[in-house]
């Protein structure tokens, strides 16, 4: 029975599961919504690519026979397949992502440098859940870059070793999507921010394009200490804002990209039962996003609520869309996390979406009057 056991689990570990690794990760890419045929049809494409690769490497093997080469061959061929990238490449289980030989790298840096990308990369969700020691194994193996005007930092499509966090500087990031003749504008990048991540959290290609549009200043992070250091903790924190952001009806019309880089201007914020998260006559630049919980709003002097909302909602837009204090003051009426960001962050990052927000503000109506 161990025998038989330990048959098994060799088949899954030598034959099933690399499968399996690259079929979820490019899955959880592009989440269809007819999953079933999405597969097939990458299985089919798998299969293709593999009779391919092995009627190629057939010829090649009987042409090296022929010179009587073939304990040469061997070896080379193997170290070539391990060393290809396609679609999600074999580092997913493979030898980039062990962790027991990593060593990581030194950059030597000056205070102001160490101080600076403290600073930046503090500010994104990647890095928020590392402890002081791997965020100063983090700082110490950033590198400096520096970029011109109509330089390109990365190209759709590319493979990608590092991510970038901006120092200074102003960036520009466009995607070609398919069946489009031109690339499509998706935002700007500015200092504070960071990309580049997706290649190395699901290693697949670059999944857009991204200029300097100024002169930039960039931290740049190897994808080594990535996989080491940053890695599990950042897929965990990104998946779940995922799941979040799937839920709330304002971001629908978003693509998988664009849900993606969305994360990384949102904060985390909790209230207890109770708590005013917003109160009547203040200025407010921030909107919000309910992940957990349920709020009211009411409005001073009245003790009937005049808004309830719920996970998936939003509010704090009002203030923002017509340029006016806070209309009503809004009460956890149990414990919240919510999500929250800038106005100008979330204009910038939506753009279109800033239209949806002003035909949704008749939802108030009731209470404008």
């Amino acid at each position: 029975m161990n025998q038989l056991k330990d048959t098994i689990q060799e088949y899954m570990n030598r034959n099933v599961k690399p499968i399996f690794d690259q079929l979820l990760a490019q899955l959880l890419l592009a989440r269809p919504d007819d999953i079933v045929s999405w597969c097939i049809n990458w299985l089919q494409q798998l299969q293709s690519t593999n009779s391919k690769a092995k009627h190629s490497e057939a010829q090649h093997y009987q042409s090296e026979e022929e010179e009587d080469e073939e304990d040469e061959v061997l070896p080379i061929q193997k170290e070539t397949k391990k060393t290809n990238r396609t679609g999600v490449s074999a580092e997913v289980y493979g030898q980039f992502n062990k962790k027991e030989d990593f060593k990581p790298r030194v950059i030597e840096k000056n205070k102001d440098q160490i101080d600076r990308i403290r600073k930046k990369i503090l500010n994104s969700f990647l890095f928020q859940a590392l402890d002081e020691q791997n965020l100063h194994t983090v700082i110490d193996a950033m590198e400096e870059k520096k970029f011109q005007p109509g330089d390109y930092v990365i190209r759709q499509g590319d493979d990608g070793n590092e991510l970038y966090v901006i120092d200074e500087g102003e960036l520009e990031c466009t995607k070609k999507f398919p069946n489009q003749p031109q690339e499509k504008f998706l935002k700007k990048y500015l200092p504070g921010e960071s990309f580049g991540e997706l290649a190395l959290l699901y290693n697949v290609p670059r999944a857009a394009t991204i200029k300097a549009i100024q002169p930039v200043i960039a931290f740049a992070l190897d994808r080594a200490t990535f996989n080491n250091i940053v890695k599990d903790a950042a897929i965990r924190k990104r998946e779940q804002m995922e799941q979040i952001l799937n839920k709330i009806e304002l971001l629908q019309s978003m693509d998988t990209y664009e849900r993606l880089q969305f994360c990384d201007v949102l904060r985390e914020v909790k209230y207890l039962r109770g708590d005013k998260v917003i109160k009547q006559g203040e200025q407010g630049d921030t909107i919000y996003l309910i992940a957990e919980g349920e709020l009211e709003a009411y409005k001073d002097g009245q003790q009937e609520k005049v808004y309830a909302y719920k996970s998936g909602d939003y509010f704090g837009e009002l203030a923002l869309l017509k340029n006016t204090p806070r209309q009503a003051t809004i009460i956890a009426i149990s414990d919240c996390t919510l999500y929250y960001c800038d106005f100008k962050s979330f204009t910038r990052m939506m753009g279109p979406l800033e239209q949806i927000l002003k035909r949704n503000v008749e939802r108030y109506e009731h209470f404008l009057k």
